[in-house]
């Protein structure tokens, strides 16, 4: 049942964006912030945990996850450091994901020799 609910929970939230891109004028890059900042917004209000819980993957994996662990990152660093947690929290939080996506993107740029749209 898991990986049910991870399937149609992760589709879901797949149609939603390929909706937003076709029926509106929102650039893909607003999309993302927007899914980002979602996730942040449902897990500063503690609703994301339980949400995460049912869908799996399905919730953890989307943007809506990057969004939620940033904000895990803030309160946990305005836990330890005060008001300046604020700034360094998310970035301490986020930098494995980023530095992950940004060396296997190099590595298989590398690999499959990319090219200039023309």
């Amino acid at each position: 049942m898991d990986y049910l609910n991870a399937f149609w929970v992760g589709g879901l939230i797949c149609v939603l964006v390929q909706v937003l891109m076709e029926k509106t004028k929102m650039m893909p890059g607003r999309i993302m912030v927007l899914l980002v900042v979602t996730g942040a917004v449902i897990s500063f209000l503690g609703w994301y945990e339980p949400f995460q819980e049912f869908a799996g993957a399905g919730a953890s994996v989307p943007l809506l996850g990057f969004g939620n662990t940033l904000m895990k990152g803030v309160k946990e660093a305005v836990d330890e450091q005060g008001i300046l947690g604020l700034f360094a929290g998310g970035f301490k939080a986020g930098a494995v994901g980023t530095s992950a996506a940004l060396i296997f993107g190099y590595l298989a740029s590398l690999v499959c020799k990319p090219k200039m749209k023309k």
